[in-house]
C-alpha cells in the first residue's frame, strides 16, 4: 500500500517531475501528480495538450514507440514503474488500458474476455469460465450475452463491444484502469451505460479517465486534473475544477473561453 495521503485517501500512483520525450521534443513537462485509490481522475485539456500521452505512461504503452525517453519516476504503491528490475508486463497486467475505439479481437466474447488469462497461462478451464463470467457480470454485459459466449465479439454494438474491452481489462485483475475517451465513439445511451459502470467499477479499482467531455468529466470523476501544453495546470476535487478553479486558464478553459 501507498504511504501518502490525499483527502485521507491513499495515493495509488503518483508521478514526480515526470518528463517525457518524443525524440527531441519534450511533450510532458515536470508533471507531479497524485491518483487517489479507489477513485476516479478525470484529465482534461486542449487535443494535443499531452493528456493521452500522460496516460500511456502510467502503465509504460509509451514503451512501444521509438526515441521515446522519460525522466522522473511514476510510482505505483511507491514503487517506481520505470526502475530496470521493473518487468513492463506486470505493469500491464496491474495497470489495465481501455482505449479510445474499441478493440475486440476478431475471436468469440468467450475469448476476448478469456485472452489475457490464456497469455499469462496457469489457469484450468473451470478458472478461466468463472473469470470470465465475473469479468462480463463486472462490465455489466453479462446478462446480454451470456448466452451468445461463442458468437464473434464483433457481432456486438459499439457499445457492448467497449464494455467487452472493460471485461477483457477486468479479466486479469488489474488494480488500475486507464480508459482514453472510451464514450468518444457511442451514442448518448451507450455512453450512460459506459458511465454508469465507471461509477460501479471505482468500488473495487483506481480509475484514470481522458474525456474531450467536460459534462462527463463533471459527471463521473472525483478529481480532474488540466492539462495544456504539456504541463499540469491544476488538479483538484472536480467540483472544485469547475465552479472555483485556482488558475486563470482552468476557468477559461472549463468555462469555454478556449480550447
Amino acid at each position: 500500500m501507498s504511504g501518502h495521503l490525499m483527502d485521507g485517501k491513499t495515493v495509488k500512483m503518483s508521478t514526480r517531475k515526470l518528463n517525457f520525450f518524443y525524440g527531441k521534443t519534450l511533450a510532458l513537462k515536470q508533471i507531479s501528480m497524485e491518483i487517489p485509490e479507489k477513485c476516479v481522475t478525470a484529465l482534461i485539456g486542449p487535443s494535443g495538450c499531452g493528456k493521452t500521452t500522460f496516460l500511456r505512461c502510467l502503465n509504460r504503452m509509451n514503451d512501444t514507440i521509438e526515441g521515446i525517453r522519460v525522466e522522473g519516476e511514476i510510482l505505483l504503491d511507491d514503487r517506481n514503474i520505470y526502475h530496470p528490475e521493473v518487468d513492463p508486463v506486470q505493469v500491464r497486467r496491474r495497470v489495465g488500458m481501455v482505449f479510445q475505439k474499441s478493440n475486440p479481437f476478431p475471436k468469440t466474447i468467450f475469448e476476448n474476455v478469456a485472452y489475457g488469462l490464456r497469455i499469462s497461462g496457469g489457469y484450468s478451464k473451470a478458472e478461466i469460465a468463472m473469470r470470465v463470467e465475473a469479468s462480463l457480470k463486472g462490465a455489466a454485459l453479462w446478462d446480454e450475452v451470456s448466452g451468445r459466449l461463442q458468437e464473434s465479439a464483433m457481432s456486438l454494438s459499439g457499445g457492448q463491444q467497449q464494455r467487452l474491452c472493460i471485461a477483457r481489462a477486468l479479466a486479469v485483475e488489474p488494480e488500475v484502469i486507464l480508459m482514453d475517451e472510451p464514450a468518444s465513439a457511442l451514442d448518448p445511451i451507450a455512453t450512460q451505460k459506459i458511465e454508469e459502470l465507471i461509477q460501479q467499477l471505482k468500488k473495487n479499482y483506481t480509475i484514470v479517465i481522458v474525456t474531450h467531455n467536460m459534462q462527463q468529466a463533471a459527471r463521473v470523476s472525483d478529481y480532474t486534473a488540466f492539462f495544456y501544453l504539456g504541463e499540469l495546470i491544476e488538479m483538484d476535487h472536480t467540483a472544485k475544477i469547475f465552479t472555483n478553479p485556482g488558475q486563470r486558464r482552468t476557468e477559461d478553459y472549463v468555462t469555454g473561453r478556449f480550447g
